[in-house]
């Protein structure tokens, strides 16, 4: 089902609602947070897989991506700030009101696992599981993927500057980027934070602190982006959650490779997918 997500701004991002079947026992509802340049789509036969196992899922787009690219990207101001603060916040709340009691829960991709600490409303979610969640601080890179991200980065900026918006599907990557957004990938700070100032700082170290919801942390060993460094950096601003970070191995899913994207493929309906699902319902992990 179509949904219309209202931010508090009044800007309105598309979304999808995957409800639980008649006959299924609904548990509560998983609200799935993109990666940054991933549409939603991506997410949605994930999202029916757990529908059919009794949570309603809800997926959304970003402001300037897919279903909430709100016309022409040039010029658009916005930044990862206002995909965690406003964004993904708007999306827990549409969740947060017709939950009934029944518990939210959050599954964020590589900057969605990292941007629901921005949430003011991230506070009331129940229970937090990331896939490659970072915010793409360079130095926590291997020396390899150090340099592959420098260089894409000295390409994305000045593009930005003259195009007004960073033309990604041009260079065949992937979706295109409001500038602000790109510019904050490509420049990511070793402190998140101190991308904002004064009050808007504090608000935002305060939404932080807030997120008490059990956090687990998952990602493959051959993720380029989400090294073990990388996570914990991403998982230390909520430091009031308890955290467990697992690094899955290729090899356990029959795998040559997992990268940043794989996990999230119907290929792994049966594995991967089956340990999210107990992880949700029961805050449990298999062991290796």
């Amino acid at each position: 089902m179509g949904l219309s997500i209202r931010c508090s701004d009044g800007r309105v991002l598309g979304g999808e609602l995957f409800a639980v079947p008649d006959g299924v026992e609904r548990l509560g509802t998983v609200v799935i947070a993109c990666a940054t340049a991933v549409k939603a789509s991506y997410y949605h036969r994930y999202a029916a897989f757990l529908a059919a196992h009794g949570f309603d899922a809800v997926t959304f787009d970003y402001r300037g991506i897919g279903a909430s690219v709100g016309g022409s990207l040039r010029g658009q101001k916005v930044r990862w700030y206002e995909w965690g603060t406003l964004d993904i916040d708007a999306a827990l709340t549409w969740a947060l009101e017709r939950s009934a009691g029944l518990p939210v829960h959050l599954v964020g991709h590589s900057f969605g696992g990292f941007g629901v600490g921005l949430a003011p409303h991230a506070s009331q979610v129940q229970r937090i599981l990331t896939v490659g969640a970072q915010h793409a601080y360079w130095r926590d890179l291997r020396f390899k993927d150090q340099v592959r991200h420098c260089a894409q980065a000295a390409v994305a900026v000045p593009l930005v500057g003259a195009c007004g918006y960073f033309p990604a599907k041009r260079l065949g990557l992937m979706e295109d980027l409001p500038g602000g957004v790109a510019v904050d990938w490509a420049r990511s700070r070793k402190d998140f934070t101190t991308a904002t100032t004064g009050d808007q700082r504090a608000a935002l170290l305060a939404s932080l602190a807030r997120v008490t919801a059990p956090i687990l942390a998952l990602a493959s060993t051959d993720d380029s982006y989400a090294t073990i460094a990388a996570i914990e950096r991403a998982v230390a601003y909520t430091h009031n959650s308890a955290v467990r970070i697992i690094h899955l191995r290729p090899e356990q899913y029959g795998e040559s490779s997992l990268g940043h994207f794989a996990l999230f493929h119907s290929r792994f309906r049966r594995t991967f997918w089956e340990q999210t699902l107990r992880w949700l319902k029961a805050g449990d992990w298999p062991a290796a």
